[in-house]
């Protein structure tokens, strides 16, 4: 059900496309290349051989992967609404 002078499926377009940009913001990062690395680039620990395998060209230990991973981002936020009430936050 649309509000005011969105059409019916508007909130879905928006979400749908919310969710494609940020899974092509995901697609787009850069994966590791090269050799991988005995030891992390961060705290020097041993990476696993299994590790090593699985992702070619890693860098980094898991946890200091992992505190990279949770670390938050600023990303400009995307309108879609163009509404001035969502403009005003």
């Amino acid at each position: 059900m649309a509000g005011g002078w969105a059409k019916d499926g508007a909130v879905s377009e928006q979400i749908e496309a919310s969710i494609n940009d940020e899974l092509a913001r995901l697609k787009a990062r850069k994966q590791p290349v090269g050799e991988s690395r005995h030891h992390c680039a961060d705290c020097e620990e041993d990476i696993p051989e299994a590790r090593r395998q699985a992702i070619p060209g890693v860098k980094l230990c898991i946890d200091c992967m992992s505190e990279r991973d949770t670390a938050p981002q600023n990303r400009g936020g995307l309108n879609r609404r163009g509404s001035k009430d969502s403009q005003l936050k």
